[in-house]
């Protein structure tokens, strides 16, 4: 078990990692004065699996666990599920003291630190993440959104959990395609911040793959902590963080073609890298980093080509990216371990690289 710190000046909190946190929660709990009742916000599926044993635990630190059930997947990233979790709240007579707990991926978390962070205007968060995705990136730094129909996290705020607990036990009962989409994030900080863990990638694969709980005890704690690194230096997404959308702008504009209910998060930003790499090497950066960074991508079981939209939807949805500023700004590769941030990247270089990753005209 390791137990990392996101260092944020009085704000500071532990990031749990390893198997069976979720069912010894209450050793990993922040302390919690004056709550009485904790909110567990979950999916039907997950909590099926897992609320008795948290509801359990939580018991032992002597707070009632209520669940409040939410859609699964991009669906519960709505207005209006915000607006139902809200209200259950008040309805419950929740009170600033007591906790909302995420069980669940990065959706859930998204939307239960959205109301955590408004209810009463901000009440305790602890994120409990069972996807890969989830506990390397999306629980981790205090990002919380939901979404509009017109784009990926438009709404939401910036507000830190008390604590992190990533059980990696629950990384084994994933589909696999749910589990692949969080190698995508796991790529993307060995390309972009930890080229030891590329390397590990690159060398030997298959313990990863198979979901060792070990290797991945290191895994998840390696992309942890270069998460934390950036997120203390730049908590609200101003300048170094701007690193960690690396595969994001191109990825989220995918998801919004889908409606999100296409390729997962993961296959997307799988895409949105090897576009990037495309873009940095036709710049005359990194050579040779599309075929490697597609050669990592398909060892770890993602295939980013599969059915890309004509090139004009994909311009149309990407100027409505967060970031649009009259032109693109992506995150490029110098090299591997070296991200750089660029806000001049041409329709017609978009194109290019586009087509080039298979995109029809």
């Amino acid at each position: 078990m390791v137990r990392l710190t996101v260092p944020l000046e009085g704000r500071s909190y532990d990031v749990t990692i390893g198997g069976g946190v979720l069912a010894r929660a209450d050793d990993h709990l922040p302390e919690l004065p004056d709550a009485s009742t904790a909110y567990v916000v979950s999916d039907r599926e997950v909590s099926d699996v897992y609320f008795s044993s948290l509801a359990e635990a939580i018991g032992r630190r002597g707070l009632a666990a209520v669940l409040l059930l939410a859609p699964a997947g991009e669906e519960a990233k709505s207005l209006r599920g915000y607006e139902s979790l809200l209200r259950q709240l008040a309805g419950r007579e929740a009170h600033r003291h007591d906790p909302v707990v995420a069980l669940g991926g990065g959706a859930i978390g998204d939307l239960a630190g959205f109301v955590a962070s408004t209810y009463m205007r901000g009440v305790p968060l602890v994120q409990v993440p069972t996807t890969l995705t989830a506990q390397v990136d999306a629980a981790i730094g205090g990002k919380t959104a939901v979404n509009l129909p017109e784009g990926k996290n438009l709404v939401g705020t910036f507000a830190q959990p008390r604590a992190v607990l990533a059980d990696l036990d629950a990384l084994r009962t994933l589909e696999d395609r749910d589990y692949r989409s969080g190698l995508a994030e796991v790529a993307k900080y060995a390309l972009t911040l930890d080229v030891e863990l590329l390397a590990l990638l690159e060398d030997d694969p298959g313990p990863v793959v198979a979901r060792d709980v070990a290797v991945m005890e290191d895994v998840v704690a390696r992309c942890v902590t270069a998460k934390a690194r950036i997120v203390a230096e730049d908590e609200r997404d101003e300048a170094g963080r701007l690193v960690l959308n690396y595969g994001h702008t191109l990825g989220h504009a995918l998801e919004r073609l889908d409606a999100f209910r296409g390729r997962t998060h993961g296959e997307a930003i799988a895409a949105g890298m090897v576009f990037a790499a495309s873009v940095a090497e036709r710049r005359g950066l990194a050579a040779g980093i599309t075929e490697r960074t597609i050669r990592l991508l398909r060892t770890l079981g993602l295939e980013p080509f599969e059915s890309l939209p004509p090139l004009e939807d994909v311009l149309r949805s990407l100027r409505l990216d967060k970031k649009y500023r009259g032109g693109m700004r992506f995150v490029l590769l110098e090299d591997v371990g070296r991200p750089v941030v660029v806000d001049d990247v041409t329709e017609d270089e978009v194109g290019s690289a586009l087509h080039e990753i298979g995109a029809p005209a």
